[in-house]
């Protein structure tokens, strides 16, 4: 069981994956130490997850490859799957296609 804090009240030495990242550090395969918890009037509490710092390990370097790989990848996530064509932004999940594709009504079948 993880320990649990009240929001603002973790002790020092613990950090979210944002704060982690932000020092140039990841988690680097280490569990969850513990939890802080910001209480919400109407829904649940909301949850974040804390790491320790001291054996966190320094973010990988990004190499030419692996920057390739991810402008292939944003570049599929830009492609309309209806019309081919590069939407010149992300294309949204709930449309599934581009806007002008999106919002052209549906051909009458003859």
């Amino acid at each position: 069981m993880t320990d649990v804090y009240r929001w603002r009240l973790a002790p020092d030495g613990l950090a979210t994956r944002r704060q982690l990242r932000a020092l140039g550090l990841r988690p680097g395969g280490q569990g969850v130490v513990a939890q802080i918890e910001r209480p919400r009037r109407r829904r649940g509490p909301l949850v974040a997850y804390l790491y320790r710092i001291d054996l966190a390990l320094p973010v990988r370097p990004m190499t030419a490859r692996r920057a390739a790989a991810l402008a292939k990848a944003n570049a599929a996530r830009r492609r309309c799957p209806t019309c081919r064509r590069d939407a010149g932004y992300v294309i949204p999940t709930s449309l599934g296609m581009c806007v002008p594709c999106a919002d052209t009504p549906p051909h009458a079948a003859a």
